[in-house]
C-alpha cells in the first residue's frame, strides 16, 4: 500500500507529533551541555543538505515531485547525490532531530525513527521500483555504490 502524501508534509507532521509529545508527556525531558547549539547545528546542517539535493536536480532540470516519477528525465549521481540517494529526505531527519533536541524530550527520537521508518515504506520504496524501471542497470549500480540515507 502506498500512501500519497508530500514528504514535507510528512515531515511536518512528525513535527506537530514531536511538539505534542513534548508538551504534554510528563517525563522524557533531558538537557545536556551544549543541547541546543547542537540543534542548531543539526538544523543548518539540514539546510545544506537539502538545498544542494534540490540546487542539483534544479541544475539537470529534472522533476523534484517525488509523486510523479514518470517525469524524472535525468538520474542525479554526483555530488551530495554520491554519498546519499535521498539528501533530502535527510535534510528532513536533520530537522526533526533539530526540533527533538530543541524540544528537550528524549522520547521525540522514537519519532524521528518513526519518520524514517515511514520514508522507507511508504515513499522511498516505490521511489525506488520507479527508478529501477526507468534508469534499470544505471540505477541498480548507483544504488549499490550509494547508500539510502547516509
Amino acid at each position: 500500500m502506498r500512501i500519497m502524501i508530500l514528504p514535507p508534509i510528512v515531515m511536518l507532521i512528525f513535527g506537530v507529533l514531536m511538539y505534542v509529545l513534548a508538551e504534554f508527556l510528563p517525563f522524557g525531558d533531558f538537557d545536556f551541555f551544549g543541547r541546543k547549539e547542537f540543534a542548531v547545528f543539526l538544523f543548518g546542517l539540514g539546510v545544506l543538505v537539502m538545498f544542494l539535493g534540490l540546487l542539483q536536480f534544479i541544475l539537470a532540470r529534472t522533476t523534484t515531485n517525488p509523486i510523479n516519477l514518470k517525469k524524472t528525465s535525468f538520474l542525479v549521481k554526483k555530488g551530495i547525490y554520491k554519498y546519499t540517494r535521498n539528501p533530502m529526505y535527510l535534510g528532513m531527519l536533520l530537522f526533526l532531530l533539530a526540533l527533538g533536541l530543541k524540544l528537550g524530550n528524549a522520547f521525540n527520537t522514537l519519532l524521528a525513527v518513526g519518520f524514517v521508518y515511514y520514508m522507507n515504506h511508504f515513499q522511498i520504496k516505490f521511489e525506488e521500483k520507479a527508478l529501477e524501471e526507468l534508469f534499470g542497470k544505471e540505477y541498480r549500480t548507483y544504488c549499490k555504490e550509494t547508500r539510502r540515507w547516509f
